[in-house]
């Protein structure tokens, strides 16, 4: 009976650690492809826009609604806030308007990007755009 129980822990042990083993391997071979998805991970689409000078007060309001509309319109959106810099340290390059959005995963954001409602934003944007920023990244704990 006693090799019995030491046998089942060796056994429950062993799976314990291979599992473990297994999961930080296919975690490792994620990262290496840009895939890694940590259970409470989310992806971030960060943007970041400078608006050509002389670009209006009222222009660049309509730039602001028409993304925070879209949240509304694109359910694959999962959070959606927005800023204006108030940086003290003057390396903003220009940049003045900055939007978060988070996606569950890739494959949201794949549903987004070419997304009608995401084009037509785009048309919105592009005559009062000088520069745009962008950086994806799933988060980490």
């Amino acid at each position: 009976m006693k090799y019995k129980f030491i046998a089942a822990f060796a056994l429950l042990a062993f799976t314990l650690i291979s599992f473990k083993t297994y999961e930080k391997y296919t975690t490792e071979k994620m990262a290496e492809n840009n895939m890694v998805q940590y259970n409470d991970s989310v992806l971030r689409h960060v943007v970041l826009f400078k608006f050509k000078e002389g670009t209006s007060p009222s222009d660049i309001k309509k730039v602001e609604e028409a993304f925070s509309a879209l949240p509304s319109k694109i359910p694959q959106i999962a959070g959606y806030e927005w800023g204006t810099n108030n940086s003290p340290e003057d390396l903003d390059k220009g940049f003045t308007h900055s939007f978060f959005l988070t996606f569950k995963s890739e494959e949201d954001r794949a549903v987004y990007l070419p997304h009608p409602d995401h084009k037509a934003f785009g048309d919105v944007l592009g005559p009062h755009l000088d520069d745009v920023l962008v950086i994806d990244y799933w988060t980490k704990h």
